[in-house]
């Protein structure tokens, strides 16, 4: 299992948010991409760039430091989220060299968009579905749909995405504890890999999810642990490492 830092840009910055709330924010550093450098040489091996901005206004903002990023670290797969809601922006990033690109509200509100981009774009296509209860959020977690998370990740499945990432909203940058019970839930369901994010906080996460990796979760996205130092990331790519022999 790998550990994936986060780097969520908003105005150009590295930030983290709690719970999504825009306006409830932390600015961890100026130049996100000193601090993708910092997660690089501390051994990543993948990262997950996310576009604040982007994912409100519904089209890429921070396109320009992402950009920057990929650049400075071609060899390092990066995952990008935060306003893709249409194919030239899914092949504008994948042109600057990101591997994976998330799509989020607009797989949720047009999921026959999904099936249209996994066509176009067959191994590049990631759904995070965000989720409070076991109902996906949309508009930046700003309102909740109806949808089930496990019907709709089913229905992504078979339209051939790559992977799943789920968070659980409630816990996102409150440093309360990963879910694992519902990662699993949502992995068991599905034949294609999860990812898991919000609430990561500590080594025991990472112990708690690697015990539960051979069910199909393949990944942790962790962000406001490794910034405020409640967990170490080359200390917690290691345990994953360990746990994973």
């Amino acid at each position: 299992m790998i550990v994936i830092p986060a780097i969520d840009i908003k105005d150009g910055k590295c930030v983290r948010l709690r719970q999504g709330k825009m306006d409830d924010v932390t600015v961890f550093s100026d130049d996100p991409l000193e601090m993708a450098g910092r997660w690089v040489k501390a051994g990543a091996r993948r990262l997950h760039l996310v576009d604040l901005n982007g994912a409100i206004q519904g089209l890429p903002v921070n396109a320009d430091v992402i950009g920057r990023i990929v650049a400075k670290f071609p060899d390092l797969p990066v995952q990008v989220g935060g306003g893709i809601r249409d194919e030239e922006t899914i092949q504008a990033y994948l042109d600057a060299g990101v591997r994976y690109v998330i799509l989020g509200t607009k797989a949720v509100n047009a999921p026959h968009f999904v099936s249209d981009v996994c066509i176009e774009f067959p191994g590049h296509i990631v759904v995070g579905l965000d989720a409070k209860d076991g109902k996906v959020a949309i508009d930046g977690w700003s309102k909740l749909s109806g949808h089930d998370v496990i019907d709709l990740a089913k229905k992504f499945q078979d339209m051939g995405v790559e992977a799943i990432i789920y968070t659980d909203i409630g816990r996102d940058g409150m440093m309360t504890g990963v879910n694992v019970e519902a990662t699993v839930k949502l992995a068991e369901a599905i034949a294609i890999p999860v990812i898991a994010s919000g609430g990561i906080t500590n080594l025991d996460d990472i112990r708690r999810l690697c015990q539960v990796a051979d069910q199909g979760i393949v990944g942790a996205i962790t962000g406001r642990a490794i910034y405020e130092g409640t967990l170490d990331f080359a200390a917690a790519q290691k345990l994953a490492d360990e746990l994973s022999k």
